[in-house]
């Protein structure tokens, strides 16, 4: 319990947990969907919305969460996923980073594929650069969980447990 406390503490202190981030719009030179087209963080409403921010060298460090997510069978009307991949955070050509997100999107097709060409997210929201990045945001796009890095079973699960407790008041 005290464990839980200190992490919202210091969440709440850093003004980043149950907050509203600034709009952020990803086109053109900065980025946008795989199919070209703009996306902007005013579509993470509606539903819940769990982010993957990944640097694509960091891609399989949270394969644990997609997973247990994928298991979870979440109804898509109430929740989805959004993976933005940091293109600007990696070596690796662009061709590669592509073959990579289409084996991503066949393994889950209900997310959401977005990239980041200039680290827009990094400078707008102080994500975490060459990272791996997991937020997870209510229906009226207020932050609930922030965690750079791979996350702990005992993360996992408060996660899944959040998930469950925002889709329930839906």
């Amino acid at each position: 319990m005290d464990k839980i406390l200190i992490f919202l503490s210091f969440f709440c202190f850093s003004g980043l947990l149950f907050a509203q981030l600034p709009t952020v719009i990803l086109s053109g030179d900065s980025g946008g969907r795989t199919d070209g087209s703009q996306w902007s963080s005013a579509d993470l409403q509606g539903k819940v919305h769990l982010l993957f921010y990944v640097d694509p060298d960091e891609k399989d460090l949270n394969e644990h969460v997609a997973d247990a997510l994928k298991k979870s069978k979440f109804n898509k009307n109430k929740f989805t996923t959004v993976a933005i991949i940091n293109m600007a955070a990696t070596w690796m050509p662009k061709f590669a980073i592509a073959s990579a997100l289409k084996s991503k999107q066949e393994k889950f097709p209900d997310a959401i594929y977005i990239k980041d060409l200039k680290k827009v997210l990094v400078k707008k929201w102080k994500l975490k650069d060459d990272s791996s990045n997991v937020l997870l945001f209510s229906t009226s796009g207020k932050l609930l969980f922030n965690q750079a890095g791979k996350l702990a079973k005992k993360q996992l699960q408060d996660l899944l447990v959040l998930i469950k407790q925002n889709i329930k008041d839906i």
